[in-house]
C-alpha cells in the first residue's frame, strides 16, 4: 500500500519538525487574512529587522470597532502565522483593546514557533499597532 503525501502534509511535517505548534501551522497554511481591503480606513507598512515586510489593511465600523483586517506579507512562515493570529485577537475590538494586544498574547495563540522566529511576532504586533495608531491620529481621538 502506497500512502500519498500531499504538499500540505509535507509542509505541515516540515513546520512541525522546525518547532511550530499546530495552531501556528494552521494559521500559516490557511492564510485566511491574507490580502487587501478595498477602501480600507487605514493602510500601514513596516519592515522587520530580517527584511520581512508587512502591510496591514484596517477597516473600522461606525463605532470604531475593528471590523476587518488583512495583511500582505513578504516573509516566512513565522511572519505569516503571527500576523494571522494577531488578526484573530483584534477583530471586533475597540482601538484601545487592540492596542493592548502584545507579543505574548500572539505567542499564546500560536502555541509555539521557533525561538529564532519570535521577532516575527513582534513585527506583526508592531505593524498592527502602527496602523491603529495612525488611524487614531487621523481620527483625532
Amino acid at each position: 500500500m502506497v500512502t500519498e503525501i500531499t504538499s500540505s502534509d509535507a509542509e505541515r511535517k516540515m513546520l512541525s519538525d522546525a518547532g511550530y505548534a499546530n495552531p501556528a501551522i494552521n494559521y500559516y497554511l490557511e492564510k485566511k487574512y491574507m490580502g487587501h481591503i478595498e477602501n480600507a480606513d487605514q493602510v500601514s507598512e513596516k519592515i522587520g529587522s530580517c527584511g520581512d515586510t508587512m502591510k496591514v489593511y484596517l477597516k473600522f465600523d461606525e463605532h470604531d470597532l475593528i471590523d476587518d483586517v488583512r495583511y500582505e506579507i513578504t516573509g516566512c512562515a513565522g511572519a505569516i502565522s503571527a500576523a494571522m493570529a494577531a488578526v484573530d485577537l483584534v477583530k471586533g475590538k475597540t482601538i484601545d483593546e487592540a492596542l493592548a494586544i502584545n507579543d505574548g498574547d500572539v505567542f499564546k495563540v500560536l502555541g509555539n514557533i521557533p525561538e529564532k522566529k519570535h521577532h516575527c511576532i513582534q513585527l506583526a504586533v508592531k505593524t498592527m499597532h502602527k496602523g491603529i495608531q495612525e488611524y487614531k491620529t487621523i481620527k483625532a481621538f
